[in-house]
């Protein structure tokens, strides 16, 4: 059976409706909620997407090559019986999926699953008997350097040979400890005997047999947890894993949401979401309480604590359901709720103590998402530069009052102004992006009019999104930190700064992340008729619609923004960003449109004292150093099984580490403060207090935030 197409005013893409379901008659087509949900998907990925893919039989192995190494990425469940096996249908996921056939599906993850339960006596019994450090054996960790196993002696070996590294790891960490705190302890004997005599501590030795059964008792309590946590993946966890293959596969940022996950996933957009406040995570088959949030419903009510262990859950009087053992993912929905409703918690204290803690719900904000400022001064330079710290282009979108990074950020700039600072700089470093509307206002505030961005569909011409406000909230020096993380609205927005020669970027690699593609989600229940509401909800599809455009027509997909002035960075021999994600989209350009190109004044100049700086500064040449020797580690990839040797490796690595510990220390010289107008609303609060300290720690550390400082005071 066959959708209609149906077109959307405004859109170039096509309305999903099922023709058939116009019928009130049983539907063979759709005998349950699987059949149902890849028509649904297979279809909107062929209606929405800017670049459907054509599904074919190369479509077919590539779904089937990514699917394999997502099922088994450390080739230890399958054996090469099995792969042969599979292989015989490589060609046939395509065929699978839009006749909605899931017999191989049902097959591949019955034998998985039989392969998963031998995993599980595997580790059990290799870690209930001691290991031979003395033997000399290596052990392989790049899986692309390995072959499946031919049979299950060489599969039970490879897992030994894992559980032993696991194992070697920790006795050798242990080792060093007791070693240090052994020459702690010479130490100390040579201090005064009444404050030796005060010292309660004491030195326990243990033989490296002693640690050997420890640690073994401890990787087998974490492959415990992981055994669990695998036996409770269901059929729609795997279908879920299934759908997303075949979504990536087409284009990596494009994706099936169960309904939870949508949940979650505006919950990360708009920094809120309505619930207790606490953040949870499984553990031994309970839910635990790893933070409670400042200022949330848990917070307000007192009662629920780190390490306590949530056992039941209950709706206001009704009777609570017992959540041990269960999916966290089926918890999360009866933890969470609409403000003001409550949900009662039974819980097992520390103590042993079990308590029900009675929690009215109400709206968490998570404050550390949103922007924040402060004053930032140098002993050796005059500026005074006003930081904003964006952590993503958030946006709530399903409040109009709701926060909204641009508005956030035009109050900083105000704030920032009414200072008096010489400069403003704001941090995208890590900024994966957010709301498209939000990237264009945000860029109004420094230019006068103008396209910010050009936007393509699959059909039609490029759409310019412009700044129609003729105001520039800010015109002075103006820096963008970027680094290979900083990806899509983060990318649109230095683009764009750069193109009106408005701000300098300064980035730590080469470019930026490189995603030039835009997203937009579709709900997979909106044009089901009732008729299947039964088969619950079906959730959602994240899919790519257009691509973006810098307004010089470039594109920022693949190649993403090349900083102005690139300083060392911790990443800056790694393989990051979106030319190593699976099956990206190509790099394209389109005519630029009209803008009013500019230049940073005196560029060359502030290029080159820069540079000089850096190549004075000894933190930089050790961030370099460190960044290469780094890559040198994770190319290596064969590791000794003999403790003797793995000793060895591991002393001349922390040897070579304490080079490095200098690169975190203060800076001699920078000052950073609060703004006038946040002083109040900080002092009063603790908890907001206590964050803003930790950050300004962290910023006087920063040799980038010194480094910019002196590049605002050279753009004046």
């Amino acid at each position: 059976m066959k959708f209609t197409k149906k077109k959307i005013v405004g859109l170039a893409a096509l309305c999903i409706g099922l023709a058939a379901f116009q019928s009130n008659s049983p539907d063979p087509d759709y005998p349950n909620r699987e059949s149902l949900l890849m028509d649904v998907v297979v279809q909107s990925l062929e209606f929405y997407h800017y670049a459907p893919a054509k599904f074919d039989d190369a479509l077919s192995q590539k779904v089937f090559d990514v699917y394999l190494e997502r099922m088994d990425n450390g080739k230890r469940f399958f054996l090469q019986e099995d792969i042969d096996l599979f292989l015989q249908h490589r060609n046939e996921f395509d065929n699978d999926a839009l006749k909605r056939d899931f017999t191989f599906f049902d097959k591949f993850h019955e034998i998985r699953d039989e392969r998963i339960k031998n995993a599980q006596k595997f580790y059990a019994e290799i870690l209930d008997k001691p290991f031979d450090f003395e033997k000399k054996e290596v052990f392989e960790t790049n899986n692309e350097k390995i072959d499946y196993a031919k049979n299950e002696d060489e599969l039970y070996d490879r897992w030994r040979k894992m559980l032993k590294y696991r194992v070697l790891l920790d006795v050798e960490s242990k080792l060093s400890k007791q070693e240090k705190q052994g020459e702690e302890k010479a130490t100390e004997e040579e201090e005064d005997k009444d404050e030796q005599e005060n010292k309660e501590e004491k030195v326990t030795i243990k033989t490296i047999a002693e640690l050997e059964k420890e640690s073994r008792e401890k990787i087998k309590k974490q492959f415990d947890r992981w055994s669990k946590n695998i036996n409770q993946d269901d059929r729609e966890d795997k279908l879920a894993g299934y759908i997303n293959t075949l979504s990536n596969v087409i284009e990596p940022h494009t994706g099936y949401f169960p309904p939870l996950e949508k949940e979650n996933f505006n919950i990360r957009i708009s920094g809120k979401l309505e619930g207790i406040g606490a953040q949870l995570r499984q553990e031994d088959g309970y839910i635990k309480v790893m933070k409670i949030i400042p200022g949330s419903a848990s917070w307000k009510q007192g009662e629920l604590e780190v390490n306590d262990l949530i056992i039941k859950v209950g709706q206001g009087e009704e009777e609570a359901i017992d959540v041990v053992d269960m999916k966290m993912d089926d918890v999360l929905p009866m933890i969470r709720g609409i403000k003001g409703s409550e949900v009662r918690l039974t819980v097992k204290k520390s103590s042993g103590v079990i308590a029900v803690i009675p929690i009215v719900r109400d709206v968490v904000v998570l404050e550390e998402s949103y922007a924040k400022s402060a004053i930032i001064q140098h002993g050796k330079n005059k500026s005074k530069i006003g930081l904003i710290d964006l952590p993503s282009f958030y946006a709530d979108f399903k409040d109009p009052r709701g926060r909204r990074c641009s508005r956030d950020v035009k109050r900083e700039v105000q704030k920032l102004i009414a200072e008096g600072v010489d400069g403003i700089v704001i941090d995208l470093r890590f900024n994966g992006g957010g709301s498209l509307r939000d990237v264009v206002d945000m860029s109004g505030l420094f230019i006068e009019t103008g396209p910010i961005v050009q936007v393509k569909g699959r059909t039609g011409s490029p759409h310019p999104l412009e700044d129609r406000d003729p105001s520039v909230l800010y015109d002075g020096p103006l820096v963008i930190m970027v680094n290979p993380f900083s990806a899509s609205a983060s990318e649109i927005m230095a683009a764009a700064l750069q193109d009106y020669g408005r701000a300098v970027i300064v980035g730590t690699s080469a470019s930026t992340f490189g995603k030039g593609t835009v997203q937009r989600f579709f709900s997979l229940d909106s044009d089901v008729p009732a008729r299947f509401k039964d088969y619950g909800e079906l959730g959602a599809m994240k899919i790519t619609i257009q691509k973006f455009f810098r307004v010089n027509g470039g594109s920022t997909q693949l190649k993403g923004v090349i900083p102005d002035i690139v300083l060392p960075g911790n990443f800056s021999y790694q393989k990051t960003g979106e030319k190593e994600e699976v099956y990206p989209m190509e790099w394209t350009e389109i005519e630029p449109v009209y803008y009013k190109k500019g230049e940073i004044k005196k560029m060359d100049k502030i290029k080159k004292k820069s540079k000089n700086r850096v190549a004075a500064n000894n933190t930089f040449a050790l961030i370099d150093e460190r960044a290469k020797w780094s890559k040198e580690i994770r190319d290596k990839s064969d590791y000794s099984l003999n403790l003797t040797e793995l000793r060895e490796e591991q002393q001349k690595l922390d040897k070579a580490a304490e080079k490095y510990k200098d690169i975190s220390k203060t800076i001699d010289g920078i000052k950073v403060s609060v703004l006038a107008g946040d002083k109040e609303a900080i002092e009063s609060d603790e908890v907001r207090k206590e964050s803003t300290e930790n950050w300004h720690k962290n910023l006087k550390k920063d040799p980038y935030i010194e480094e910019v400082l002196f590049i605002i005071q050279d753009m004046q």
